[in-house]
């Protein structure tokens, strides 16, 4: 088997947004939120599902899906490879956005439904150590939990260590699975969920199709130019501040403390004319 890297955006929309396999979403809907008995998702309507045609060559700013239960709750799964400026409020407004979009003009406010937001980080963003956390609006004092219809949730890959042995939980299996897919042969032996189950067999490379494996590989190259984009924009920025530095003269020990730049980058930076 050569299962695909999750955090690739076709591969997680074609996982996560595959409205003939819902039941990937809701085993990790149930998994993550922790719902249990009569609480738990039974069905659901993916509202953005994964369509090759639309993905394919489209630069999308924000890689999620959406879906809505029975119930009328809407859940927001989002994969943010990078920490941009502005990531926390973003997903403030986004998840209101969303929230405040359920109603036309001249419904009642009662007919609004939670908003659950579900943030999948391959950066580390809060102070917890733990990878999952979750984030209420609660009462500073008597932590009552009345204002209920926006919920953020939150998995950062990098504080997730477990592994496949150490994998007790529904949980683990499911960040095991998006974090480590894609070094992965085989299924491990304790993916014993129906859901998760559906999600290795969808990650197999082998069984896609040649415009699923075209889409997937323009993503990694599209990634992949992302990143040295980054790069040079942050090498810049190092740059300017290690010359403005100088001008000010600061020694070379300073600088890169600053900059982490190299002695010997500033010392050609001295020097350049």
């Amino acid at each position: 088997m050569q299962f695909a890297d999750i955090k690739n955006d076709i591969a997680f929309r074609k996982i996560f947004g595959n409205g003939g396999k819902t039941e990937i979403l809701i085993s990790f809907l149930n998994a993550i939120l922790k719902l249990e008995g009569n609480k738990k998702i039974a069905s659901v309507t993916i509202v953005n599902p994964y369509q090759v045609p639309i993905v394919l060559g489209a630069k999308s700013t924000i890689l999620d899906v959406k879906a809505t239960d029975a119930r009328g709750n809407e859940y927001i799964v989002e994969m943010q490879l990078t920490d941009k400026i502005g990531f926390a409020k973003r997903v403030v407004y986004y998840s209101a956005k969303s929230y405040a979009a359920q109603l036309n003009i001249g419904e009642n406010y009662y007919q609004l439904k939670p908003t659950i937001f579900i943030g999948i980080l391959n950066f580390e963003f809060l102070e917890t150590t733990h990878y999952l956390s979750r984030h209420l609006i609660l009462d500073a004092e008597t932590y009552e939990h009345k204002l209920k219809d926006l919920d953020f949730n939150f998995i950062e890959l990098p504080k997730f260590n477990k592994t496949e042995l150490e994998l007790d939980t529904l949980i683990d299996k499911w960040v095991y699975f998006i974090k480590n897919a894609e070094r992965l042969t085989v299924v491990p032996a304790n993916a014993d969920d129906e859901g998760l189950q559906a999600a290795y067999s969808e990650a197999d490379q082998h069984l896609w199709t040649k415009a699923d494996l075209e889409a997937y590989e323009y993503a990694r190259m599209r990634e992949t130019d992302d990143k040295a984009e980054k790069m040079l924009v942050e090498q810049k920025a190092k740059l300017d501040i290690a010359r403005n530095a100088i001008l000010e003269g600061f020694d070379n020990q300073v600088i890169v403390r600053l900059t982490n730049l190299t002695i010997e980058q500033i010392e050609m930076l001295r020097h350049e004319k």
